[in-house]
């Protein structure tokens, strides 16, 4: 762990940088650090204009306060990677403009949006944004969508299986591309390479891509965000391996969940496979909360296949069964918060799919019985 920011930052400096919200530049202070999370404290101000050349530019520098929708004259103060980003410069430093911590946090350096939104406010516009350069569709929408050179900001959802090729081909000059799926599959993820003009990307459970798809830094020069999350773990090797010489320069580099091939086949049917490596949950827990959903997965599908079971009672004990169980694992690690209790619930819904509501009704009524999660 580093004591200071990859690239040179101190409190007082007066950072700038492009808003695709505002169409034009903005301007923020930085007020402080948190060293041991690798975060500055990032105080955003009532101004933007043309590029700033300096400080004198900015004229009369004041802080951002909200009163937009239930605002009540907040500071826009956020903690945020303490990477200063690539395309943002720093222009000088003045006293602090606000206190020198704050309690918010945040992800992404996105400047510019809650001022925009203000403006909007005081302007009594109630119409929605309209926002030409962004747009955001599912894996299968995205076949049907018409080329377009002016797009700039992409996020594609829901992706089984997804060509690179094309989609670089018809949006050739993205600066920003947000890709997730559930075990999906990327195609000829290389193509990323022609994007010149690309500074933020993000995988979330995706696999099919290796080595030689990585982005290479002489090819997208101008990135200064990649996050990968669930995706193959030779692709992730070459991704830090070419990229973490870049740090200083302004490139945010965050890869988890790198994932071998003999995991994704394991676990391609496992609701629950996002526990393995979660921060609060052992690797311990892990696996005895797939052996419960494992058992309680194998019950269930015999009830289901056994005409002569009694169906309603035997699910409402299985499903006591599974929240009995979970309470114990709980009780040692308390990591059940509210995202794993609702993966908790998936994980029934998956068992009995669609057409099962009654079953899947069944089992919850016995987990509500005893769950103290």
């Amino acid at each position: 762990m580093s004591a200071t920011p990859p690239r040179p930052l101190a409190p007082g400096d007066i950072v700038t940088a492009f808003s695709e919200h505002l169409g034009e530049w903005t301007a923020a202070q930085i007020t402080g650090f948190l060293p041991e999370s690798e975060l500055a404290a990032v105080l955003q101000l009532d101004w933007s204009g043309p590029e700033p050349t300096s400080l004198a530019d900015l004229g009369e520098v004041r802080p951002l306060r909200l009163s937009h929708h239930n605002w009540t004259g907040d500071l826009v103060h956020t903690n945020w990677e303490w990477v200063l980003p690539r395309s943002h410069r720093v222009l000088g430093s003045l006293p602090l403009l606000g206190p020198e911590q704050t309690n918010s946090y945040g992800s992404g350096w996105y400047l510019g949006h809650q001022l925009a939104t203000q403006r909007r406010w005081d302007a009594q516009d109630t119409e929605e944004p309209v926002t030409p350069w962004a747009a955001e569709y599912t894996a299968a929408e995205i076949g049907q969508v018409e080329p377009d050179p002016a797009l700039r900001w992409l996020t594609v959802r829901t992706i089984t299986e997804l060509d690179c090729a094309p989609l670089v081909a018809a949006f050739p000059n993205l600066q920003q591309l947000s890709l997730s799926g559930r075990m999906g599959k990327l195609v000829n993820a290389a193509a990323f390479n022609e994007l010149a003009g690309l500074r933020r990307l993000e995988i979330r459970e995706l696999f099919g891509m290796t080595a030689a798809d990585c982005l290479l830094p002489q090819r997208v020069p101008r990135i200064e965000l990649i996050y990968l999350y669930g995706i193959p773990a030779d692709y992730a090797t070459a991704t830090r391996r070419e990229w973490k010489p870049e740090i200083p320069q302004g490139v945010q580099l965050t890869i988890r969940g790198a994932r071998k091939p003999e995991w994704v086949a394991e676990n391609l049917d496992n609701p629950l496979r996002d526990w393995d490596g979660r921060p609060d949950i052992s690797a311990a827990l892990y696996q005895e909360s797939i052996t419960q959903f494992k058992q309680t997965r194998r019950a269930v599908l015999a009830v289901l296949a056994d005409p002569g079971a009694d169906r309603r009672t035997r699910l409402v004990e299985i499903g006591r069964e599974y929240g009995e169980k979970f309470n114990e694992l709980d009780e040692r690690g308390e990591f059940i918060m509210t995202v794993e209790r609702e993966e908790l619930f998936d994980a029934l819904a998956q068992i009995v799919g669609e057409q099962q509501q009654e079953a899947l009704d069944l089992l919850c009524e016995g987990v509500e019985l005893v769950r103290d999660w």
